[in-house]
């Protein structure tokens, strides 16, 4: 019976595996599910919101068409109106004249006749007094009537062209788009902020700049605000808190359009990484609220030390940059750069264990100067520091008795230019610590 047992046993392996493929398979398949219902989401959200927008838009510009129309309307018609009213005025005058006229005419022939018909005694003061009033109404006057041509005879001019120009405006106003022209390529963590790369999806589309937005997700409420606008397609964006979740959408502005495409669907980013602070407490240096910032002032008496990170905050793989925003006097003690630990009551980096570049380009390597120089460092100037490992094994077995060497390639820009070198160190390390050191205050280092 043992041979049974063996392959029961089997059997229930393989039961066991298969319920277990098939959850797996069942779960993955819920995956995708989800996934349509998503993608059917956004294509049936999109769409409403877009109907939506039409409608409006439609509505409002016929409403705004049809005031426009109606008030165009009220103006002519009173121009008419004015025109009427200006017109018919001195014909109403002439007319009263006209009246008067033949009301007089109408008195004199009855006091004519009357004067005819009277006895032989009355009739000569009769026809005296006739006879002197005939001659007063002047009965060859007769006023003016104005001929039709001089006449106004009151038209509309009306050009049927504006339809036609109408259709062709309406014809080509507003558009439909299935895909937002740009989208967001990429999030990648860096120290206490996430760069963000974009591309264009749409060849046709010619963009004149880009403007990326960003805002805490989740609840909250918060709105998204702008963190770049320019021809970029790439920015870094600073000061967001570690481990914490961040949407980022961007939109486009075409050549020569003032208004911005559609947002792009927005992504989710986060970093896990501690922003990079200086160390606070330092005799000499003041730094800002958020500890990125130093400034190196002259309260220190002595000879000031050098002011280092909080913490090794630097990770292999990474670029770190100083940006220098204000400048004091050189001195070739001074130093920016990385060290594997730190020592207090150091004056510079220009020491084992660290490389650094001087205010005046002067690069060192472990305490020694390397014949490459950089520009000089002034207000402005931007020095990056990368690096990557390039060995964790020991170089030959000569030198075993030294600990084995731990390589790594770094590359120190600044300006347009950069030096690239092997640094050997007597450890492993994949964090490191990075500090400066000014001999004259004046100097104020961002470091991200």
């Amino acid at each position: 019976g043992g041979r049974m047992s063996v392959e029961v046993d089997l059997l229930l392996q393989e039961a066991k595996e298969s319920i277990e493929a098939a959850q797996n398979y069942r779960s993955e398949l819920q995956q995708r599910l989800h996934g349509l219902n998503q993608a059917r989401k956004q294509i049936r959200g999109s769409s409403g919101q877009a109907r939506e927008a039409l409608k409006r838009h439609f509505t409002e510009l016929q409403t705004a068409a049809s005031r426009l129309l109606s008030e165009r309307l009220a103006g002519l018609l009173a121009e008419v109106d004015a025109i009427e009213a200006d017109s018919i005025k001195p014909l109403d005058d002439c007319q009263s004249l006209i009246e008067h006229g033949v009301g007089q005419a109408d008195e004199l022939l009855r006091e004519g006749e009357a004067a005819l018909r009277c006895g032989l005694g009355e009739k000569e003061d009769k026809l005296g007094s006739f006879t002197k009033k005939a001659m007063h109404i002047q009965l060859d006057s007769l006023p003016e009537v104005p001929a039709l041509v001089d006449v106004p005879c009151v038209s509309a001019q009306l050009d049927d062209s504006i339809l036609g120009l109408l259709r062709d405006r309406v014809s080509r106003h507003g558009s439909v788009s299935s895909h937002p022209p740009v989208q967001i390529e990429e999030l990648q963590e860096r120290p206490g902020s996430i760069l963000v790369r974009w591309c264009k999806v749409d060849e046709d589309f010619a963009a004149a700049d880009y403007r990326l937005q960003y805002r805490r997700s989740g609840s909250g409420g918060s709105q998204y605000e702008d963190a770049y606008i320019g021809r970029d397609c790439e920015f870094l964006v600073l000061h967001l808190d570690p481990h914490t979740d961040y949407l980022f959408r961007v939109c486009a502005r075409g050549e020569g359009r003032t208004e911005w495409s559609p947002w792009s669907i927005p992504q989710t980013g986060y970093t896990t990484l501690a922003p990079h602070e200086w160390r606070s407490g330092t005799e000499g240096y003041i730094l800002s609220s958020r500890k990125n910032i130093a400034l190196r002032n002259d309260s220190s008496q002595s000879r000031c030390t050098v002011l280092y990170s909080n913490a090794p905050t630097y990770f292999c793989g990474q670029t770190l940059t100083f940006k220098i925003s204000a400048a004091g006097q050189f001195d070739r003690l001074d130093s920016l750069g990385v060290c594997i630990d730190t020592q207090s009551g150091e004056e510079s980096l220009q020491r084992d264990q660290a490389v650094c570049i001087s205010t005046n380009g002067a690069v060192f390597v472990n305490g020694k100067e390397m014949t490459n120089q950089l520009p000089a460092i002034t207000m402005g100037s931007a020095v990056t520091f990368d690096m990557e490992v390039v060995n964790l094994l020991p170089i030959s077995n000569n030198n075993l008795s030294e600990g084995g060497h731990f390589k790594l390639r770094v590359t120190i820009g600044s300006g347009n230019r950069e030096v690239v070198f092997d640094w050997l160190v007597d450890q492993a390390v994949d964090c490191l610590f990075f500090g400066c050191s000014f001999v004259h205050s004046g100097w104020k280092v961002l470091v991200f």
